[in-house]
């Protein structure tokens, strides 16, 4: 069937534009009439060559890659035919990452910063309708890639060859060393999750942790959690928006939510942190963000997976800490952390097909399993190749609110270690 004029117009600006794209590695196109294209330099890597199904994905690949590619395969209409999805993704987001660079890259993603502001107006009603989008699948979805304590955040891969739940472990440690805890001491956990890391901080160090979420599930988890671990007294979950919590903490730690505040709300959030932290209190905000100047997220992940999110640039950051009057007590970038925590909540969900399918085989289709495996997999890519991390902020109101050398960190990543290893817990000073 030959291709209207319309329609080769649109193949031909297709292969155009991955003709300037393909900047490393090789790219195969079969397009839907079997003929191949190439692009990029044949023996190089990253390498992987796909075949469009559908004559009309030509226009849309062309105008809104970042869009179609995610739609076309979670629909059907583009496969892989040589080379796994990931190796896809690799080529593609590291030569998005090249293309960034110089004045033309600057111009795109300040055009998709003011075309895409209010996606990411996040106000109550809308924060708690994004959770829900994401986070309110059963528990039990999550049990087949998270690891046992369903920490749902970048782990902390402290040596070659530990396991995701080591990670996972030594991250609430890094995190917790970082707070320098006193028995006691009021912790609020934004973005409390299924409750692992509140539930951590209480049991090793006998505060009153409240941890608050917008997730149903999670609430419910959080809560059950507690109640079968005796912990009722010292960790109370709310189902809370952080604009409406009240009171003075003397530590705040939020993991993994910072993404979902929005831009136009960054003020509002740091602001909040300063009026909920007690004058000698430390907070420690743990979220991904970019090494680069500030853009949206990806158009596919935003509208299917994250509605609202926004990856944060520290420039965007610094000068809101400096009108709240916070010290920046300590920063950390932990890189290529998440790249690995994502290998294997992939490896982890594509085991468990069969498990999260019985779980619901409607749902739980097989067009949802591309869209997460795309998702998973193209958030790893991310961080190998396209700028993404994860910052550690410890903020403190107060210039001598901390020792001022950060060997207590690590003596206090020892003392936990050490508590593990000999299957007990105790307080910190003890």
């Amino acid at each position: 069937m030959r291709l209207s004029m319309r329609g080769s117009r649109a193949v031909f600006a297709l292969r155009l534009l991955l003709r300037r794209f393909v900047r490393r590695g090789h790219l195969g196109v079969i397009d839907h009439t079997g003929r191949r294209h190439n692009f990029g330099i044949a023996g190089t890597r990253p390498s992987a060559t796909v075949r469009l199904h559908d004559p009309t994905l030509y226009r849309r690949l062309t105008v809104h890659p970042t869009l179609h590619v995610g739609r076309a395969y979670v629909d059907g209409t583009l496969s892989i035919e040589e080379g796994q999805l990931s190796d896809f993704l690799d080529l593609l987001l590291l030569n998005e990452h090249l293309g960034a660079r110089g004045r033309t890259g600057d111009m795109k993603r300040r055009l998709d910063q003011a075309a895409r502001l209010t996606a990411v107006v996040n106000l109550p009603g809308r924060s708690r309708r994004n959770v829900h989008h994401h986070y309110d699948h059963p528990a039990d979805f999550y049990r087949c890639f998270l690891d046992d304590d369903m920490q749902y955040s970048c782990a902390y891969f402290a040596a070659e060859g530990v396991s995701l739940e080591e990670a996972q472990e030594a991250k609430k440690r890094h995190i917790a060393a970082k707070l320098d805890i006193r028995p006691g001491q009021r912790v609020l956990d934004i973005g409390c999750g299924f409750g692992g890391m509140a539930l951590f901080l209480a049991r090793n160090y006998g505060v009153h942790v409240t941890g608050i979420t917008l997730s149903t599930e999670q609430h419910k988890i959080a809560r059950e959690r507690a109640a079968k671990l005796g912990l009722t007294r010292l960790a109370d979950f709310r189902l809370e928006d952080y604009r409406r919590t009240r009171g003075v903490f003397d530590r705040i730690v939020s993991v993994g939510m910072f993404e979902h505040v929005g831009r136009p709300h960054y003020r509002q959030f740091f602001s909040r942190i300063n009026a909920l932290l007690a004058d000698d209190g430390v907070a420690l905000i743990h979220s991904i963000g970019r090494y680069q100047s500030p853009s949206p997220i990806n158009a596919w992940i935003r509208q299917n997976i994250f509605p609202g999110a926004y990856l944060p640039s520290l420039s965007q950051l610094t000068p809101l800490l400096e009108k709240e009057d916070l010290w920046l007590s300590d920063f950390e970038n932990l890189r290529l952390h998440y790249a690995a925590t994502l290998n294997e909540w992939g490896r982890r969900f594509q085991a468990n097909r069969e498990r999260v399918r019985a779980l619901n085989t409607d749902f739980y289709d097989e067009r949802f399993f591309r869209m997460w495996e795309f998702y998973l997999q193209s958030c790893e890519s991310g961080f190998r190749y396209s700028g993404l991390t994860v910052f550690q902020l410890q903020l403190v109101k107060r210039i001598d609110a901390l020792p001022i050398t950060r060997d207590y960190m690590l003596a206090e990543e020892r003392r936990l270690m050490s508590d593990d290893a000999a299957g007990g817990t105790r307080a910190a000073g003890e």
